[in-house]
């Protein structure tokens, strides 16, 4: 038993951690992050879920903490908009350079 949800993975916007550090003319857009949006859909959620009030936050396990999305949610799809990771990318990041 199942329910059907719209699932928003935010991720960083840029893809240097501070893009105003950058020298040499670059522009901002330059070091925008093509993934800092990937919608997941016909993911399958608890049936419980259904009920779910807009605003309202839950943990989906090892993947971060999640809210109902307060405009696009409807009777007939839920939209759950990542809030927080439960990993540090950063520091992934920071390891490979």
């Amino acid at each position: 038993h199942c329910a059907e949800a719209e699932v928003r993975l935010y991720d960083r916007l840029f893809v240097k951690e501070n893009p105003a550090d950058e020298k040499d003319g670059h522009n901002f857009k330059e070091f925008i992050n093509p993934k800092s949006l990937e919608i997941l859909k016909l993911c399958k959620v608890e049936p419980g879920l259904l009920k779910a009030l807009p605003g309202s936050i839950y943990q989906f396990e090892r993947l971060g903490y999640f809210c109902v999305d307060n405009k696009e949610s409807s009777e007939n799809l839920l939209v759950f908009n990542r809030t927080v990771t439960l990993r540090d990318s950063w520091a992934k990041i920071e390891k490979k350079q």
